[in-house]
């Protein structure tokens, strides 16, 4: 009987896996990934065991994360069942093999840097004295802790809420890995480092997947034809993830046509041959299966036959990304540089800024461009969905919308995020367009409500988008978040700790500090405005008077902030600025005063666009409810006013009779 057999994930693991062998071992010989070292040579066990414990290992783990995803998020849920909790226990069996599986990774990858075999008597030693000191072996160790959280949380979890948090965990223990092989080290390093994090989100989701719905079939009996569809939706948005980050991250590699005519090319050509072999796959599932999956929820038989020729395609495909990772691209990692420029902030020197560069400069990085654009379509999506089913929804907050993350793309891509890497001054300019200006213009634009009309609701007591923002917004952390103090707090006293501390260095200095940087600057600047004059649900309103206090005594803490770096005399972040040296700028601690000036000056405008907010949604408040007070005073009679002067009438005739008893 459907619904009643056991789950089992070893077909479509023992398929991926073959697979992945199978398309491996050729590319590898083709390539010349696993061919002997002329130099300290760590033997063919290292050499051919990298490559294949790292597609072994990916497989595992993206059959973690779709079990959990499925788990959380696309199963639908009934009574008197217990699948939910049996994927996430299976996803914590599996978890195991990958923990086994990403050990093995670490001791292997030591062992190929350091070039020493298996067999050598003190590679333990040396891999417990340099684990954590090496980058690759530094990051894959992060993706083993983050594997034996999720293989001991999976047996553990319960509600949907703890499946949610494993996925995220597991996903960033296979996203971090963007941060090792060619990526880390090309000279295209943010872009390569950027594309590669999508490429390994879009491959992990889509394979991870349709792997666990491959598994979960037996268990889902009717409710297969609903998690297809669904899966299908997510399978959609995951390919133009894989596509566009596979594309830059082509062009990154190969340089040009030329490129495509070396061994490394021939792989990443197969690589494509499958992506688009799969697009055909997915189109007939999508128009074919779902459909007769809908009329006969039982008949998932053509389902699983053609899931199993997707997983042994992608299964093919990771083979030749473990290979693609061991071999030299036609580009190469990097280039001369006469200057530290590049290498401090992975950009070569812009040279000197000039007026028009403010307005016409322009260097794209492709994750804040396509942040920025997608969030803008969603929202016009939203808003036409609105207006089509005749509900209203203002315009201006369209534009508002719209503008606000054009901002941010001037921001980061511009002149402020050009010479932000290599000047205080542009990169202050930055910091308050990003944490100040750009959330003034999105948060009035009230998304969460957008989002939560627009979005349809579930029925089957599964998290949709739409449920899952309800969570979030209605969550215990939001609601300590919310607190006006806190978020003030936040927006300043971070501000503080983030220049004064290492933290500026890190961010000018790495990828990945640059990126928690901005995040930073964007979700404290947005959380701080939204409690402030936000009109989206989840924030607890406190008065006018009390927000107006909070907001000039952060006005005051923020010029004390530009005041002192006006004064100083000490340089922030000085190995940095020391060191890169920059012929044409200026002397670093004059720029630090200059970036003083601006988070003084520019910093202070929009605070007080937003003191002006305040007042007048408190006008506004007091004018509706004076109105609503003579709305009930015509329907009643004033009833309200009566019951006041009778209320003073008796304390007057209580105090008059008390003074009688006195005398």
């Amino acid at each position: 009987m459907a619904g009643s057999e056991r789950i089992d994930p070893g077909r479509p693991l023992v398929v991926a896996v073959g697979a992945a062998l199978l398309a491996l071992a050729p590319a590898a010989l083709v390539t010349g990934a696993v061919a002997p070292l002329a130099l300290a040579d760590p033997g063919p066990l290292v050499r051919w065991g990298v490559p294949v414990v790292d597609a072994v290992a990916t497989l595992a783990a993206v059959t973690v994360v779709g079990l959990l995803l499925m788990a959380a998020f696309v199963v639908p849920e009934r009574a008197r069942t217990d699948r939910r909790v049996e994927a996430s226990r299976l996803a914590g069996t599996v978890g195991l093999g990958w923990v086994a599986a990403a050990a093995l990774q670490v001791v292997l990858t030591f062992a190929d840097l350091a070039g020493t075999p298996l067999t050598e008597p003190g590679l333990l030693d040396q891999l417990v004295s340099f684990v954590w000191t090496l980058e690759t072996t530094r990051v894959l160790t992060i993706t083993l802790l983050a594997a034996l959280v999720v293989a001991v949380g999976a047996r553990l979890a319960q509600g949907r809420a703890a499946m949610a948090w494993l996925a995220a965990v597991a996903l960033f223990g296979v996203v971090v890995q963007a941060l090792t092989g060619h990526a880390a080290g090309s000279a295209s390093h943010e872009d390569a480092v950027n594309g590669l994090a999508v490429h390994l989100l879009g491959v992990t989701v889509w394979v991870g997947g349709l792997v666990a719905l491959v598994v979960l079939r037996p268990r889902l009996g009717k409710d297969l034809g609903p998690a297809v569809a669904r899966f299908s939706t997510l399978a959609t948005w995951s390919f133009v993830l894989v596509a566009v980050s596979g594309v830059l991250q082509a062009a990154i590699r190969l340089g040009s046509r030329d490129g495509l005519a070396t061994a490394y090319g021939v792989v990443v050509q197969l690589k494509v041959g499958a992506l688009v072999l799969l697009a055909l796959l997915g189109w007939r599932q999508r128009q074919v299966i779902v459909e007769r999956l809908a009329k006969d929820p039982g008949d998932g038989r053509l389902f699983a036959r053609l899931a199993i020729g997707e997983i042994a395609l992608m299964g093919a495909a990771t083979g030749w990304a473990a290979i693609l990772a061991r071999s030299v691209p036609p580009v190469p990692d990097s280039v001369p540089d006469p200057s530290r420029v590049l290498e401090l902030t992975g950009y070569p020197d812009p040279g000197p800024v000039s007026s028009a560069d403010w307005l016409t400069a322009f260097r794209p990085d492709w994750l804040f461009i396509a942040v920025a654009v997608l969030a803008s379509v969603l929202y016009v999506l939203g808003a036409v969905r609105l207006w089509r089913r005749g509900d209203a929804w203002p315009v201006l907050r369209v534009v508002l919308w719209v503008l606000g993350w054009a901002l941010f793309v001037w921001s980061t891509c511009g002149a402020p995020g050009i010479w932000g890497r290599v000047l205080f001054s542009a990169h202050m300019v930055m910091h308050m367009a990003v944490a100040m200006a750009v959330p003034l213009l999105l948060v009035p634009a009230a998304p969460v409500t957008l989002a939560l009309r627009s979005l349809p609701a579930r029925q089957d007591r599964t998290w949709g988008p739409r449920e899952v923002l309800l969570e979030v917004v209605h969550s215990r952390a939001m609601r300590v978040l919310s607190n006006p103090v806190l978020a003030a707090s936040l927006f300043f006293f971070s501000l503080a700790a983030f220049y004064y501390t290492g933290l500026f260095d890190l961010a000018l200095t790495t990828h990945t500090g640059h990126l928690l940087m901005m995040a930073h600057f964007m979700l404290t600047g947005y959380l701080f405005v939204w409690v402030m004059i936000g009109v989206d649900p989840g924030v607890r309103r406190w008065s006018p008077l009390a927000l107006l206090v909070i907001l000039f005594a952060t006005v005051s803490f923020h010029a004390f902030f530009g005041v002192a770096l006006t004064g100083s005399q000490s340089l922030l972040a000085p190995d940095f600025f020391t060191t890169l040296n920059l012929p044409w700028g200026p002397d670093p601690l004059a720029d630090q005063h200059t970036a003083g000036e601006i988070a003084w000056g520019i910093g202070e405008a929009p605070t007080l666009v937003l003191a002006v907010v305040v007042a007048v949604q408190w006008f506004r408040s007091d004018t509706r409810e004076t109105a609503r007070r003579d709305r009930q005073a015509d329907r009643d009679g004033d009833a309200e006013l009566e019951a006041y002067n009778a209320h003073l009438g008796r304390l007057r005739e209580e105090a008059r009779r008390l003074e009688r008893e006195g005398r």
